[in-house]
């Protein structure tokens, strides 16, 4: 079966309807779930008949979503990991919002914090008393979706480890994984930790139990066979083997990993983008495997 679903952009929103994205939007869950209802009933209203729906994209779905959902910290999940690591969030009023790139870049990386002791961040404990007053509120019938977590399903969503380290390190990321590969691996072990710990964190404290992963490795397509093997089939595994079934994937054409993707543990869906051999991997995996694919602008604008 071949289903078509989309999602809508903060872009698009804002300028449709004047929603504003600033930082409030990010932080106070009922401003947060006004201007997600809105937007939601927007989305329905404007484009109901493409099965569309107002979510961060890729990540929510409508079957799992209903307007008593707030959510809370809905940040991208390496915006948020970078906001307890020094970076600052740069909202934009009718865009994504961003944060400061390469809060780790020069850092000595043998001096990374424990993972578990990001969870005593003051925006962590911030987050948490915002999903206990929702959940303790007896005469609300709203449910909180916590950091993390896109809709109701219990699918979890991080970045993948390398993706993160050239979010948190700059670009020479890639590069160093050659020339400096036992330091990256360091770094790619130490932010798959930080995935696992905060996602348990939240799911624990939103009782939101953990039914998949989603991990959103986007750099991928970039990478070389043999350094995907090293770097990014050990991460998403051990995701994998935390959280299955685990959901991988990646921004562009992907055909020359897809092989290497069989390799990871606990592997039960693909995501990759328009360009890739949808027939490779229905070589690799079967005919049976989910498989999400983007469609190409140029697709798409023919419809």
């Amino acid at each position: 079966m071949i289903r078509i679903a989309g999602s809508v952009s903060k872009g698009w929103m804002a300028r449709q309807i004047g929603p504003v994205f600033d930082r409030d939007y990010y932080f106070d869950p009922s401003r947060r779930h006004k201007v997600d209802r809105m937007c939601a009933e927007a989305a329905k209203r404007l484009l109901g008949d493409l099965n569309v729906f107002y979510t961060e994209s890729n990540l929510g779905r409508r079957e799992y979503f209903d307007e008593n959902l707030i959510q809370i910290g809905g940040l991208q999940p390496n915006m948020l990991v970078g906001c307890l690591l020094g970076a600052e969030l740069i909202p934009h009023s009718d865009a994504d919002a961003d944060i400061s790139t390469t809060c780790l870049a020069g850092g000595d990386v043998t001096q990374l914090p424990t993972p578990e002791s990001l969870v005593q961040h003051p925006l962590v404990c911030q987050l948490d008393e915002q999903i206990r007053e929702v959940l303790d509120d007896d005469t609300s019938p709203f449910q909180p979706i916590p950091p993390f977590f896109w809709d109701q399903s219990g699918r979890a969503a991080v970045h993948g480890a390398v993706t993160s380290g050239m979010k948190f390190h700059g670009d020479a990321f890639l590069a160093d994984m050659v020339v400096e590969p036992d330091r990256c691996r360091r770094v790619v072990d130490w932010l798959t930790r930080v995935s696992i710990v905060l996602v348990e964190h939240f799911s624990t404290v939103g009782r939101m139990p953990v039914e998949g992963i989603h991990v959103g490795e986007c750099v991928s397509c970039m990478v070389d066979v043999a350094n995907f093997r090293t770097f990014m089939v050990p991460a998403a595994s051990a995701l994998g083997r935390h959280f299955p079934p685990l959901r991988f994937h990646s921004c562009g054409r992907s055909d020359h990993i897809i092989e290497s993707c069989k390799m990871i543990d606990g592997i039960g869906s693909i995501d990759v983008g328009g360009e890739t051999s949808v027939a490779e991997i229905r070589r690799v995996f079967g005919l049976e495997f989910p498989v999400g694919i983007a469609p190409l602008v140029g697709h798409m604008s023919a419809l």
